[in-house]
């Protein structure tokens, strides 16, 4: 693809000059120029502005359609390509939920790169919600979810399972405490993770099966990651409910303590989310890579 067309597609896709000069690596001007050179090219506008926001004009939207199938067939190009030379080649674009992209996946991104070097890969991180919009939008082509719900337009293989554990500061007046009772987390301050989020859509819909009311519980404080919660919770008097993957380090440092809720757990799957239709065969190896993974 031409590099234009590449410019063209950070900035549809961001609908901003500053986001796709910062994705790029280049500056913004560079990018005007790149975007006036093609619009010359094609002898169309691409963009209008309406006060400080930019927006796709109807060309630059049946644009953006053509050149985001032509960049896909390209990819599976260089990857048959690579097959033909015995290599492996191409580009996959990963999104992961938070708990994943942090805790789970780096160490299998790092062991796929040492097999297959010549693979590029980006991995774009947000909640679960927000990485299945990215791939309904073939912004990416895995999604990687600890949500609980499906989205009819994509197809799910679970990967890893998971449990959602309570903890406390280990200076807490709730980490004395050996055992705690469900409905205790009506009365003990808790902080748990934003909405839109995987988990906390999960730790919803368990306490849901217990009869009680994620309205019920005294939620003081929605937090956007993990580890701003394991940090909030060093001068916290509460306890906060997070996926057991990311605390190894905090329990062995004795930072956090774990509680036990008597007659409660949260226990899921993390999950591989793609689009119906046809997998590319550099998806199907990622996927399989990740399935085999020695967790």
């Amino acid at each position: 693809m031409d590099y234009r067309d590449e410019v063209f597609l950070s900035v549809a896709e961001n609908l901003s000059f500053t986001k796709a000069a910062e994705e790029l690596f280049i500056s913004q001007p560079a990018v005007t120029k790149h975007i006036k050179e093609l619009e010359n090219k094609l002898q169309t506008t691409l963009f209008e502005r309406k006060g400080n926001r930019v927006y796709l004009t109807r060309a630059g939207k049946t644009a953006y359609q053509h050149l985001k199938e032509i960049k896909k067939r390209y990819r599976e190009m260089e990857f048959q390509l690579g097959q033909l030379n015995n290599t492996l080649t191409g580009t996959l674009r990963l999104g992961a939920s938070s708990t994943i992209s942090q805790y789970v996946i780096p160490t299998v991104i790092a062991a796929f790169y040492k097999r297959y070097p010549d693979i590029n890969i980006y991995l774009y991180n947000g909640n679960s919600f927000e990485m299945e919009q990215k791939l309904l939008n073939d912004e990416i082509d895995m999604a990687l979810v600890e949500n609980a719900s499906s989205h009819s337009n994509l197809k799910y293989v679970e990967f890893l399972p998971d449990e959602i554990v309570a903890v406390a500061g280990t200076n807490s007046p709730a980490a004395r405490k050996k055992q705690i009772a469900i409905n205790d987390l009506k009365e003990i301050p808790l902080v748990v993770r934003e909405k839109g989020s995987g988990t906390l859509e999960v730790i919803n819909r368990e306490l849901t099966k217990h009869k009680l009311s994620p309205d019920s519980m005294n939620i003081v404080m929605h937090l956007g990651s993990t580890e701003s919660i394991k940090n909030f919770l060093t001068e916290f008097d509460g306890v906060a409910l997070v996926s057991e993957k990311s605390i190894n380090k905090e329990l062995e440092l004795k930072k956090l303590k774990r509680i036990t809720i008597k007659g409660f757990s949260i226990n899921r799957y993390f999950r591989m989310a793609f689009r119906h239709g046809h997998t590319a065969h550099l998806l199907e190896i990622f996927s399989d890579f990740l399935l085999n993974y020695n967790f």
